[in-house]
């Protein structure tokens, strides 16, 4: 088994590069910065460059992309469609070019967008929540996605599309809030990208990828107006340990990320869930 790891010097790709050394799985990480993850520094738009890794690869998981952060710095809309769709073409182009066994395309929970909306309740979302994108991230995102599609439908190439929620640079205040419902710790996601490759799926596959949320559908509309009640309801605990650290409760929650899909069938357990980081936050006052 070898492993070409897109991004592999960004927050997640530095993550499955670890994961895989430590297993002696060989690996190799490709990003434009330099960092220990990373043995080339090539542009996934560049094929040709690209071209000269593949030799002996046998699974491609894809991180690198633009992301929301770049829409915010007024990144054009071209730079995006040259890294997350061109960027994904060109990978896809070369691993069936390689027979490489399987693709691990990095998507992303943004592409629901609006499908997450809604004046009443939080929205439940699982793999069935019909995708509508905001914004160029988002369209691109789902674009490569339909790439990846094609690309098992035509080419028999095997890929499994994870769609990670946020991991972004916060405050701990906010991380343990979004853990609630839309966090995934990095690590986490390092796990469930190792059992995307490891695992023998023979069809095309899309998993959200997040932490375990506690809340069920029936407490949908509850989490909109009075999240906080909810929370307690679960995590009789949490209100103490809010207040020694000077923690603010959500004072509303839109949706829930729904992972049992993931839980079931790609094996996938996340670890680093809301209580172990509230109690480890704690634990460092």
């Amino acid at each position: 088994m070898k492993v070409l790891v897109t991004g592999s010097s960004g927050k997640l790709g530095k993550e499955i590069i670890d994961m895989f050394r430590d297993r002696n799985i060989e690996s190799v990480g490709v990003d434009l910065t330099a960092a220990d993850t990373t043995d080339k520094q090539v542009d996934i738009r560049d094929e040709l460059q690209l071209n000269k890794l593949f030799n002996g690869v046998s699974h491609v998981i894809h991180t690198a992309a633009l992301h929301g952060k770049h829409t915010d710095l007024n990144v054009p809309r071209e730079e995006f469609v040259n890294t997350n769709i061109l960027g994904t073409l060109n990978l896809l182009n070369l691993s069936v070019q390689h027979n490489v066994d399987r693709f691990i395309y990095t998507s992303t929970t943004s592409i629901y967008g609006s499908a997450m909306v809604s004046e009443k309740q939080a929205i439940w979302v699982d793999e069935l929540l019909i995708p509508e994108p905001r914004e160029i991230y988002d369209i691109t995102k789902q674009t490569a996605e339909e790439l990846c599609k094609d690309f098992h439908k035509i080419e028999g190439l095997k890929i499994t599309v994870l769609r990670v929620s946020r991991f972004m640079e916060e405050s701990k205040n906010n991380i343990a809030n979004y853990r609630l419902y839309r966090g995934l710790d990095e690590q986490d996601g390092a796990i469930a990208h190792f059992l995307a490759a490891t695992n023998d799926f023979q069809g095309f596959e899309i998993f959200n990828i997040s932490n375990k949320s506690p809340f069920q559908i029936d407490d949908l509309e509850q989490l909109k107006n009075n999240p906080k009640q909810v929370i307690l309801k679960y995590y009789p605990g949490a209100e103490k340990i809010y207040r020694a650290m000077n923690w603010d409760f959500p004072t509303s929650i839109d949706r829930v990320y729904d992972i049992s899909k993931a839980q079931s069938k790609l094996g996938y357990t996340p670890r680093q869930n809301f209580w172990e980081l509230i109690n480890s936050s704690q634990q460092t006052i």
